[in-house]
């Protein structure tokens, strides 16, 4: 069966690098070995097909961990992780047995990846923020919940949240404004944030790669300005709570 990026590719994800390999999963007994551009794997855990278009492939889960054990960039593999988190199509949890049950070689990064995941990184950018959110030395922040006002009323889905003080932290790509209903939906929701007393940082993914000194100073800064006012009543919403009202 197939599996790597190509069965990655056949299984509808985007975040795959473009190459030629093609990487086969065979039973350990097989003496068919690689050739040219494909590429043979010998395994006594072979898992169960799925098929495609008539293409044998193996499980999204084992054909984004035998692709990214292979890579030796950060950032190409969270983006094809984060991905099939996002997208429903793995949970991380299950990716950490899967990364358990067969051969260690190439499992760190991967795994490191997954914690971030775990921890609620949605994306690329995401990753980058949780590490400048430590290095900011700031009380824990939690990712990706919904927050509500007084009465109950859906405020925003931050992609960081500081608790203690009330303060949102959104990574605003120009992709989510670079039309009149993304920018639309960004005012409407920094209207609802002073609406609700709540103070709100907005970095641009760029800020995170080139001057991730000043996105911690803004960060400090912001946390001092929330922590200095009455903490609005405002409320993080239950972990379990599906995010499916908006940004």
């Amino acid at each position: 069966m197939v599996t790597g990026t190509e069965a990655a590719r056949r299984h509808g994800l985007r975040q795959v690098p473009d190459d030629d390999l093609v990487h086969l999963l065979l039973p350990h007994r097989s003496r068919v070995r690689s050739a040219g551009f494909v590429h043979v794997e010998r395994t006594i855990h072979l898992p169960r097909k799925v098929l495609r278009e008539g293409v044998s492939l193996a499980p999204v889960d084992r054909a984004v961990l035998d692709a990214v054990r292979r890579w030796r960039v950060t950032d190409p593999v969270r983006a094809l992780l984060t991905e099939a988190v996002q997208r429903g199509r793995c949970r991380p949890a299950d990716l950490l047995v899967e990364l358990d049950s067969g051969s260690q070689r190439g499992t760190a990064l991967p795994r490191r990846v997954l914690m971030e995941v775990s921890d609620g990184a949605r994306s690329v950018a995401e990753a980058h923020a949780m590490r400048l959110w430590r290095r900011a030395d700031l009380p824990k922040a939690v990712w990706n919940r919904p927050v509500h006002g007084a009465d109950g009323q859906f405020i925003a889905v931050p992609d960081a949240w500081c608790d203690d003080v009330a303060l949102a932290w959104e990574i605003d790509s120009f992709e989510w404004h670079s039309d009149a209903k993304g920018y639309a939906r960004t005012v409407a929701r920094n209207t609802r944030y002073a609406g609700a007393g709540i103070v709100v940082v907005q970095t641009l993914p760029s800020r995170l790669r080139d001057a991730p000194a000043s996105v911690v100073s803004d960060l400090r800064t912001a946390y001092e300005a929330a922590r200095a006012r009455p903490r609005p009543p405002v409320s993080l919403a239950d972990p379990h709570e599906a995010v499916t009202q908006g940004a």
